[in-house]
């Protein structure tokens, strides 16, 4: 077999060059398939059958995603007429996406607003007509893969696909799909029910969605007969939503998730992985202080959608880190920087454990710093020498609810160190809350001393 570029390949050929590069793909020797596939890519453009097989082989999730949106940008090119080859490239494009990782801002590379205009061309070519379908499909799912850039023309499609077959479950299915990434919770509810009847028997996905989309719209009736008919032990809970045992995951929050963006913000901001408490298949408490301002903390109620981006591992365990969907409840809790010292590791956040009403120490850095005894002791003394001491310091924030009032907050943490006695706390902005002046400047000194500001 010759690989020129004027070479043609014989169907046996293409299927075994295609089945080969597959097989490599499962094996995760994703570098070894595309050198199977260079054959293909030079048949390509003369040969429609190699174009096809190099889209399956995309939608096997064979190659890099580099490697594969570079592919279809060039069956993009050698086929810009041919209805099924385009068609088949916009539903691909799905695979060139980490679709998982839902808040991700727009894909950067061209072939995406490239197949969304040359799609929507077509459609308009071919409405009315039987090829008209397919291209719909192709050219949704290359408009919802655009984040928020072309929702109304994804929606449009996905509704027009409804009209012209009703009865297809799948259509219903990606147009809750569509509204539960959104943030359409409700309209996400009647389209997965449309699915759900449609169908023979019970799909996952199609109950996972609509269980998601109830939760999202405070539908805690359907929320909770949805996790009932999937077995999940459950029951009606706190925030009117359903509650069961589950054990903490973990969240990617993000300052904008793609429920809460516009096309002229289409960016997730700011994101910080954090610890939730896991209240029902998809939705919890945040249970981490966090470190940056993406709009939620400690206490607030979130959303997360049903499929995990990645895994983090602890010891011999695998915790699921998911992504945040929306936000239900934010809750207004009080924060508070501080800095302290302890003898030994974690004594200042395992404090948290003896406090009331949901107050929580939360350590973001432990270190060990080395400093002047005498100007710690009093720093407006003129020392000729400098007596050196080592602390083990701590910085983090103090979480509170709104009800507990700073002078309360500050006696509830005073109270259980001086129980203690080997550790410190210094908060001046909780101090300063407190109506308490002279302790917050000394605090305030102190703190600065401990983190270097």
């Amino acid at each position: 077999m010759s690989n020129g570029p004027s070479a043609v390949l014989s169907f046996d050929e293409i299927d075994a060059i295609a089945r080969d590069a597959v097989a490599e793909g499962q094996a995760d020797r994703k570098q070894a398939a595309s050198r199977k596939i260079q054959p293909l890519r030079k048949a390509q453009r003369h040969q429609p059958e190699a174009a096809m097989a190099l889209l399956w082989i995309v939608d096997e999730r064979s190659l890099t995603r580099e490697a594969a949106a570079d592919i279809l940008a060039e069956i993009a090119d050698a086929h810009d007429d041919d209805i099924a080859i385009l068609s088949r490239l916009g539903m691909c494009l799905e695979a060139v996406r980490d679709i998982d990782d839902l808040n991700a801002p727009p894909p950067e590379h061209p072939v995406f607003q490239t197949m969304v205009t040359r799609l929507d061309r077509l459609t308009a070519r071919y409405e009315g007509q039987p090829e008209q379908e397919q291209v719909l499909r192709g050219l949704a799912t290359a408009a919802r893969m655009m984040a928020r850039q072309h929702d109304a023309i994804a929606e449009d499609s996905l509704r027009r696909l409804i009209e012209i077959d009703p009865q297809r479950s799948a259509h219903h299915y990606n147009l809750g799909l569509f509204y539960k990434t959104r943030g359409r919770f409700a309209e996400g509810v009647v389209a997965n029910r449309a699915a759900a009847s449609l169908s023979q028997e019970a799909v996952d996905s199609t109950e996972w969605n609509l269980g998601i989309c109830a939760t999202g719209a405070r539908d805690a009736a359907t929320a909770l007969d949805v996790w009932k008919r999937m077995e999940q032990k459950i029951e009606p809970g706190r925030f009117r939503l359903p509650e069961g045992g589950y054990p903490a995951c973990k969240v990617r929050l993000a300052a904008l998730p793609l429920a809460e963006r516009t096309a002229d913000r289409d960016d997730p901001g700011e994101e910080e992985t954090v610890w939730i408490e896991r209240l029902s298949p998809c939705h919890g408490i945040i249970r981490s202080v966090l470190y940056g301002d993406v709009g939620v903390d400690y206490g607030d109620v979130i959303l997360m959608d049903g499929a995990p981006i990645t895994h983090h591992t602890y010891g011999d365990e695998q915790i699921p880190v998911f992504p945040h969907l929306a936000t239900l409840l934010r809750r207004n809790y009080q924060f508070f920087a501080f800095a302290g010292t302890q003898e030994t590791p974690r004594q200042l956040a395992d404090i948290s454990g003896e406090l009331d009403g949901d107050v929580v120490i939360y350590s973001h850095s432990e270190s060990v710093k080395i400093m002047c005894a005498n100007c710690w002791r009093n720093p407006d003394l003129d020392h000729a020498e400098h007596a050196t001491m080592e602390k083990h310091v701590v910085t983090g924030r103090i979480a509170a609810p709104p009800d507990i009032a700073p002078a309360q907050l500050l006696g509830m943490i005073d109270k259980v160190i001086a129980e203690r006695g080997s550790c410190q706390l210094y908060a001046p902005d909780l101090c300063a809350a407190a109506g308490q002046s002279a302790r917050e400047r000394i605090d305030r000194r102190r703190f600065a001393m401990l983190t270097g500001n």
